[in-house]
């Protein structure tokens, strides 16, 4: 009887480990696909913008361009993190176009109005890619000026589009981890498996930004409760320079802005104006 019941055990934790194994984007992405406000209702000036998808599947990736107000300073692709879509991040984009940024906003697919089913992380890195070409190829924007910012997940994104791409000017990377499986650990959730063997899915950011030739600057909250900011200290750890980290007091996951807004929009401001007297520099 005892050695039925641990075959049983042993027979369910196994399908448990295959279930993780098969199905772990499902755990690891929140799409959400409704859009709750648009950049008109706050009377900004926008542009729809329809990609295909990369790897020719069916389906479309979704975004919006934000036009600086006044001679750009540079342009932002906005790498957005989990659990919403690009109407839930519009406040920040604007913040940026209040910075004197262009700013492409797009959503990975599945999310938003961006279709073609369920991504994994090499789609979503295909996704942003093709955000990115967008902005190299069909706005003809030069790479020098391109500022990649990533929240949360979009932060990993982010720091795999400047791994693939030396030539752009800077990155952004806010509330953002070390790597899904450092995650994974600090949640606790699955600490009877074996991660590390059935973990695919694995945005290894932190040995991604060693090799890294480009500005970063890195943002948390020290009172983050979904990633600790001890992972963007072991971020700017790894990175080279030039990098700045700013940690901000009692700030949480998504309210860094809001908690410090001066300390915020300068800490950004400062890093632009490195990255442009870097060019300016460059170009004599």
């Amino acid at each position: 009887m005892l050695g039925f019941v641990a075959g049983a055990v042993l027979v369910a934790y196994l399908s448990l480990c295959l279930m993780l194994r098969a199905w772990q984007n499902r755990f690891i992405f929140f799409p959400t696909a409704t859009i709750t406000q648009t950049p008109s209702d706050f009377g900004a000036r926008y542009e729809e913008v329809r990609l295909s998808l990369p790897d020719d599947a069916p389906g479309q990736l979704y975004g919006w361009w934000l036009p600086a107000t006044a001679p750009a300073r540079g342009t932002i692709l906005y790498c957005h993190g989990n659990g919403s879509n690009i109407s839930g991040n519009l406040g920040a984009a604007l913040r940026f176009v209040s910075l004197g940024f262009n700013v492409f906003l797009f959503d990975y697919r599945g999310y938003g109005l961006s279709t073609s089913g369920f991504p994994t992380e090499a789609q979503v890195y295909e996704d942003a890619g093709a955000a990115l070409d967008y902005l190299l190829q069909t706005r003809q924007i030069a790479p020098q000026t391109i500022i990649l910012y990533g929240h949360s997940l979009g932060g990993a994104v982010a720091i795999e589009l400047a791994a693939r791409h030396p030539q752009l000017g800077g990155l952004i990377v806010e509330a953002s981890f070390t790597s899904m499986q450092e995650m994974v650990a600090f949640q606790r959730i699955y600490a009877l498996f074996p991660v590390s063997l059935l973990l695919s899915q694995r945005f290894d950011s932190i040995h991604k930004l060693r090799p890294l030739s480009i500005p970063i600057l890195l943002i948390h909250g020290t009172s983050d409760r979904t990633v600790p900011y001890t992972m963007s200290q072991a971020l700017f750890e790894v990175a080279p320079e030039p990098k700045k980290l700013l940690l901000v007091p009692d700030a949480g996951h998504n309210n860094v802005a809001e908690v410090a807004p001066q300390q915020y929009l300068q800490a950004i401001d400062e890093f632009a104006q490195h990255l442009q007297s870097e060019q300016q520099s460059l170009s004599r």
